[in-house]
């Protein structure tokens, strides 16, 4: 699971494991299957929401 790191600085930082980094991708591949350039992958990307599950310790 994804887990946030707090920056007290600055932005907060994500840090990824192993299975959200190929959700992730994963879901990148279906989202942009048929899409053939970036214009079409951008307006493709605007319709869906990624979301990772936050690690609560």
């Amino acid at each position: 699971m994804a887990k946030i790191i707090e920056n007290k600085k600055g932005r907060r930082c994500i840090k990824l494991g192993v299975e959200d980094i190929i959700d992730v991708v994963r879901e990148y591949q279906n989202i942009t299957y048929n899409c053939s350039n970036s214009e079409e992958i951008r307006l493709n990307l605007k319709n869906y929401d990624i979301v990772l599950p936050e690690d609560i310790d």
